[in-house]
């Protein structure tokens, strides 16, 4: 089971700010793919009592654990600065919860430093005009994964017009 669990979990990046969509998509196929996302579909159940049944108290026991060894997981694939401003949580929901919101504001900034970047982008003597033409690619791939829509005519216009004259 544990190197069942290492092998899933290793092909989960470390959460590092530039990386949020592709981290939480892989979360949470992985939470899946171990069967541990139960208290990620489920709300938790009641505490259990002396007199709550069999069936009441394991349906606890599973949610418990599903919901620990979730926490574990997305803790253990977060870089520390981000897991120092992410407020702790006891539940699994509210701790995706809260790392959404972190990064939802901050998805924003980037997009728009991104934008910027892309209108202002010049070609310089320091580099080939490979390195150039690629490094404006790779920010329009990011525009991409904030579900910013670079048409390809659009994006060989900002190109050519980083180019010297």
């Amino acid at each position: 089971m544990t190197s069942f669990l290492n092998s899933e979990s290793s092909n989960i990046s470390i959460l590092n700010g530039d990386n949020f969509s592709d981290w939480k998509e892989n979360v949470l196929s992985t939470l899946g793919f171990m069967n541990l996302d139960l208290a990620l579909r489920v709300d938790e159940p009641p505490i259990p009592t002396e007199s709550s049944s069999l069936v009441d108290k394991s349906t606890y026991e599973r949610w418990e654990q599903s919901n620990r060894l979730s926490l574990m997981l997305i803790k253990s694939h977060m870089s520390k600065s981000i897991r120092g401003s992410i407020p702790d949580c006891d539940k699994v929901k509210d701790c995706i919860k809260a790392i959404e919101e972190q990064f939802v504001s901050s998805d924003k900034a980037l997009a728009s430093t991104l934008m910027n970047k892309l209108s202002v982008i010049k070609h310089g003597k320091s580099r080939s005009m490979h390195e150039h033409i690629m490094e404006i690619r790779d920010i329009a791939a990011k525009l991409r994964s904030f579900e910013i829509e670079i048409s390809d005519s659009f994006l060989v216009h900002f190109i050519l017009n980083s180019l010297p004259t």
